[in-house]
């Protein structure tokens, strides 16, 4: 997990193959485009990621009524790409459109509801509406709650409440939800996992908020020692994690 060149070229193995297959399998080939769209995406090669995904909706446009509950894989992944992007109003429209899918076909307990919310609420922190970012956030959280959730979603909302957090400087609840969120990763996932990186960094963060210079210091080189092994030289987030790495030894 984690290695997302050499699951990219599974991914596009599978294409060629459901390509070629006889009869054409589109909902298999719609599902190989989104499994690339996401690895392109995590390597930070955010414009074939679009075109995976738009290949993919068009297949979808073709073969599914609208407002199918398969396009909101889709448009997540386009919202994700975006946000990525920083084109946040360009993201918060296809999560919300892939939310208005979720609420007429899924019942409010549906966990694809849940993940759609966390990713809206994320958004809404990005651009700085943080009382409807905490709103969002905490009703992916109740959903997950009350039912069995697959527990890295649960990890992805609480490391998104504890950037929400960190936004509006309360560092108490951010450190609660990060090491929330990082218990589950460091229980899931290989040590060396990029999505281990992204939450070290952020807990950089909060520890250089908060003058604990040191803790900071270990946890964003623990991010940067991921991240050069899993990701391109030139990827947004280990530039981000070295620039981190420089406010620090600032300070120290």
């Amino acid at each position: 997990m984690g290695d997302y060149s050499k699951a990219l070229q599974f991914h596009e193995k599978a294409y060629e193959i459901f390509e070629k297959s006889v009869p054409l399998n589109r909902s298999q080939l719609t599902l190989s485009l989104l499994n690339s769209a996401e690895c392109y995406e995590k390597m930070g090669d955010y414009a074939m990621a679009l075109k995976n995904l738009q290949n993919a909706f068009q297949i979808q446009q073709k073969i599914l009524p609208e407002n199918n509950p398969a396009f909101v894989d889709t448009y997540r992944g386009l919202g994700t790409v975006y946000r990525s992007m920083k084109d946040y109003s360009r993201a918060l429209k296809y999560f919300q459109q892939g939310l208005a899918i979720d609420e007429k076909s899924l019942p409010a307990t549906h966990l694809s509801w849940s993940i759609t919310c966390s990713h809206i609420g994320d958004v809404h922190r990005l651009i700085g509406k943080y009382e409807m970012a905490l709103s969002f956030h905490q009703k992916a959280l109740n959903t997950q709650q009350k039912v069995e959730c697959n527990p890295l979603d649960c990890a992805t909302t609480y490391t998104n409440l504890g950037e929400t957090y960190r936004a509006i400087n309360d560092y108490s609840m951010a450190l609660t939800y990060f090491q929330k969120g990082l218990r589950i990763r460091e229980n899931m996932l290989p040590k060396n996992h990029s999505d281990l990186a992204a939450i070290y960094n952020s807990l950089a963060k909060v520890y250089f908020a908060s003058k604990q210079y040191g803790m900071a210091m270990k946890n964003v080189q623990q991010a940067i020692e991921i991240a050069q092994e899993k990701l391109p030289s030139n990827h947004p987030h280990l530039l981000e994690y070295k620039e981190q790495l420089e406010i620090i030894r600032r300070k120290t």
